[in-house]
């Protein structure tokens, strides 16, 4: 939500701008706490990455937590400068993290190993050459929304094929915060002229942000008890401090 004040970064030159008001604490960010909110999702694919390297998965898992981190470090440059080359650093990774969860659901069944993998990377980097010279506004996201729909299948696929309970819930908790967090976007979206009028904004993006860090976290956990599992590991859902869901394996000990 443009204001007219004076900043760091000059005028606002992204094509969004939030139901927030712009350099209310920081001549440095725009968007205090559209920025701040990412932090829980670099700290929660930290711990997932830990994880799958103490566990030894494969570097696909890693890179998918590297993603999450990367995702969430673009969006809170984005966030506190408002400019459109920094809006390119959300906007592209978002697309890429969908790119690597379709090869990651799929690869499993895929014959043609390096196929896939190489039709993704050269999608991947056409998209962003792409996007970067033009502005997709709407169709940008009708076509990260078309790339979610396209896991939606697989995903459930995963979920009706899984027997354990606690990694069914885990499918719950990442479908309730996708939920959950949409409709703080969207309320926030739709409804910004009355929420400004309030005296207290309950910044429904910034809760967004954190319903996805965990969204995308349940989603990261869930696909690794999955791989587990065909990898035959035992897996089991173990809680951190009894609260943060993650995964433990057993391997055979031929691996």
């Amino acid at each position: 939500m443009a204001d007219g004040m004076s900043s760091f970064w000059g005028p606002v030159t992204s094509t969004i701008d939030c139901c927030e008001k712009n350099y209310a604490y920081s001549t440095y960010i725009a968007e205090f706490y559209n920025t701040i909110s990412n932090i829980p999702c670099i700290l929660l694919a930290l711990f997932g990455l830990i994880n799958a390297i103490r566990l030894r998965f494969e570097k696909r898992f890693t890179v998918l937590h590297i993603s999450n981190m990367i995702l969430a470090i673009g969006n809170m440059l984005y966030h506190a400068t408002l400019q459109r080359a920094q809006q390119q650093s959300d906007e592209t990774p978002m697309v890429w993290e969908m790119l690597l969860y379709m090869y990651i659901l799929h690869s499993p069944d895929w014959h043609y190993r390096s196929t896939m993998p190489t039709f993704l990377f050269l999608y991947g980097i056409v998209f962003a050459v792409v996007h970067s010279f033009v502005h997709l506004g709407i169709g940008f996201k009708v076509h990260y929304g078309i790339l979610c729909l396209l896991c939606i299948p697989r995903m459930y696929k995963y979920y009706i094929y899984t027997k354990d309970a606690s990694a069914k819930r885990l499918a719950k908790l990442y479908v309730a915060t996708l939920l959950l967090g949409s409709l703080c976007w969207l309320c926030d979206h739709l409804f910004c002229k009355e929420i400004s009028s309030w005296l207290i904004n309950p910044q429904g993006h910034a809760i967004w942000h954190v319903f996805m860090g965990f969204n995308s976290y349940f989603a990261n956990t869930f696909l690794m008890f999955c791989r587990a599992q065909q990898r035959e590991w035992s897996p089991k859902i173990a809680y951190l401090m009894g609260v943060l869901p993650y995964v433990k394996v057993e391997k055979p000990k031929a691996q």
